[in-house]
């Protein structure tokens, strides 16, 4: 099943990945923070308490059998640019700034936070390598997605027919409405098939952030992809969601790892 439980937490597990990978994409569901980041907030930029962000990493690690210690994130702002994560990132350690992270070390775990931009899960079986990809608007139309496997290509040697990709739970197309300026970037990046991504409803613009990742990962040549299709704005039981709860919300934590 997709959903597990265990220990409090409920957390989210693609089925196309094999059973002895480490990966989960947590709801909001078994931590120890106050309203309104009720309770596995990860997000240590929202107000949460630091003490109570870390508590809740300690416990998602320890629900899949890593090591607190073992993680690499960086300071997500948007971008296609990418991480290769060498070792886990050390306390004292700077963030970097980018929007995906990729390794082909065992001991690293690669994790993010998010509140309704999508979660991209990638995984080479033949070269051993692992990434992740935050993709909001922006970074679909920057292209995450797509760059994320051109760095695996580039930097480990994966060919798109081996690598297996899943998409996350995120704000889904029935709630994602969007402004003129984003449905003209849209259009600049995806061309004539921008119009499969748009909708538009009662005088008001919607995107789909699922499609348009599938189709970036799908031009690169990727053939497996696992969507979840589950909205976080439309499941704030599950999920914190920054648009449904008006920007008065957590995060919650994705991550993967090969097996160590």
């Amino acid at each position: 099943m997709p959903f597990v439980e265990t220990a409090g937490l409920r957390y989210y597990r693609f089925e196309i990945f094999p059973p002895n990978l480490p990966q989960a994409i947590f709801t909001r569901k078994g931590g120890v923070s106050p309203s309104p980041w009720d309770t596995l907030n990860v997000g240590g930029t929202v107000g949460d308490e630091a003490a109570k962000v870390r508590e809740n990493r300690v416990r998602s690690f320890s629900a899949v059998g890593r090591r607190l210690e073992s993680m690499f994130d960086v300071w997500q702002v948007h971008s296609a640019d990418f991480v290769l994560a060498q070792a886990p990132r050390q306390p004292d350690e700077g963030y970097r700034k980018a929007d995906i992270i990729l390794t082909d070390r065992p001991e690293v775990t690669l994790y993010m936070r998010f509140a309704d931009c999508v979660p991209v899960l990638l995984f080479d079986p033949v070269k051993a390598v692992v990434g992740m990809v935050h993709a909001g608007w922006l970074g679909t139309v920057r292209g995450a997605s797509r760059a994320g496997i051109e760095a695996m290509i580039a930097k480990y040697g994966s060919r798109p027919a081996d690598i297996l990709a899943a998409i996350g739970p995120s704000i889904g197309p029935d709630h994602y409405e969007v402004g003129v300026d984003v449905l003209e970037q849209v259009e600049q990046t995806f061309g004539t098939e921008a119009a499969t991504l748009l909708e538009t409803r009662e005088g008001k613009i919607y995107l789909d952030l699922w499609a348009a990742n599938c189709m970036q990962l799908q031009q690169i040549g990727i053939e497996h992809i696992e969507v979840s299709g589950l909205c976080t704005a439309c499941h704030t039981d599950d999920w914190f969601s920054h648009r449904a709860e008006k920007g008065r919300t957590g995060r919650f934590g994705a991550l993967i790892a090969l097996p160590s």
